[in-house]
């Protein structure tokens, strides 16, 4: 069964199915709770953090009969001060209400478990001041949308209030233009249209899938070249910003990225040897956010930016080209 409504936002009711009598707590509640993983569990369990009956229930181990209802709080996480770091930024476009930053990728965008320092919100705490938004929250100063750390590219963050309001609106109707340059496994045809909803994946809580029931995406590939290598270069046109949307959508259609260690292909393709070398050594997704457009949040005025991929998919595409 799934889990029930939340009575608070911070608690999540769950009721245990039958036919999960005999496993363990834990194991039981990562199942019926995906978005949480069980070493997390774990931590509440020993935290004090679930109960049944109104009782605490902290052995992990216990089996489980079916029928139980538990309650398992959220507790809020701890906000810790950011510091600022001399990170280098490449900035494209600066005023007083935003800057427009080409993003390397390897660059987390904002702190989060295991990437505490070393962010592009450390560095643009260095760059900006205290002038950033705090809309975005604490841990998320000035951001209004993100790039995922192993992809490259253009990247707007507001400076104010205001901006960020502006800029979060365009971006909640979609009408912000984006697009992504890329290189894929296989040749696709030459325009293709996915529009398949996306939500968490129904078993690794670290993935999004095209799932029944998910969020709305929409997404255009254009192939603009198909080499002899078995790979080609792709550019992909966002129409809805979902988590991993363009990740997801061309592995469901059977073109994964290169270089993407979580949306791989099904079943590993024959590439030419010195092309499938070097892709076996890539250490990044060979996305690239290519080009950013939006009206400016006071003046109006239309804003477009557009960044060249980095010379790594030229290299991989020469390889492939021979």
């Amino acid at each position: 069964m799934n889990p029930d409504e939340a009575e608070t936002p911070e608690t999540i009711a769950v009721r245990i199915d039958g036919a999960r009598a005999g496993q363990r707590l834990d194991a039981a509640l990562a199942a019926l709770l995906p978005g949480l993983s069980r070493a997390r569990l774990q931590a509440l369990l020993h935290g004090g953090f679930v109960q049944e009956d109104g009782a605490v229930v902290s052995e992990g181990k216990r089996r489980v009969k079916g029928g139980e209802r538990f309650e398992v709080r959220l507790p809020e996480p701890a906000d810790l001060p950011l510091r600022p770091e001399a990170i280098p930024l490449a900035v494209v476009f600066e005023d007083d209400d935003l800057l427009v930053v080409d993003k390397p990728a390897g660059l987390v965008v904002h702190p989060a478990p295991g990437h505490a320092t070393g962010t592009l919100v450390h560095a643009l705490l260095a760059h900006c001041g205290d002038s950033l938004s705090g809309i975005g929250g604490v841990r998320r100063p000035g951001i209004v949308h993100r790039i995922d750390k192993d992809v490259s590219g253009l990247l707007v963050v507001a400076k104010n209030d205001r901006a960020h309001l502006g800029l979060a609106g365009q971006f909640s109707v979609h009408s912000v233009e984006r697009a992504y340059a890329g290189v894929v496994y296989g040749l696709p045809p030459s325009h293709l249209h996915v529009e398949a909803p996306i939500g968490r994946h129904p078993v690794d809580r670290k993935r999004m899938a095209v799932v029944a029931g998910g969020k709305r995406a929409v997404t255009d590939l254009d192939r603009l070249e198909a080499t002899p290598g078995g790979i080609a270069r792709v550019r992909c046109t966002l129409h809805t910003g979902r988590t991993h949307q363009i990740r997801v959508h061309l592995q469901s259609r059977g073109h994964p990225l290169l270089g993407d260690p979580l949306y791989k292909p099904r079943k590993r393709p024959a590439l030419p040897p010195a092309l499938a070398e070097r892709v076996r050594h890539l250490d990044r997704i060979l996305l690239h956010a290519q080009l950013l457009g939006f009206s400016h949040p006071t003046n109006g005025l239309r804003l477009r930016f557009e960044s060249a991929p980095p010379a790594i998919f030229d290299a991989v595409l020469e390889l492939a080209r021979a």
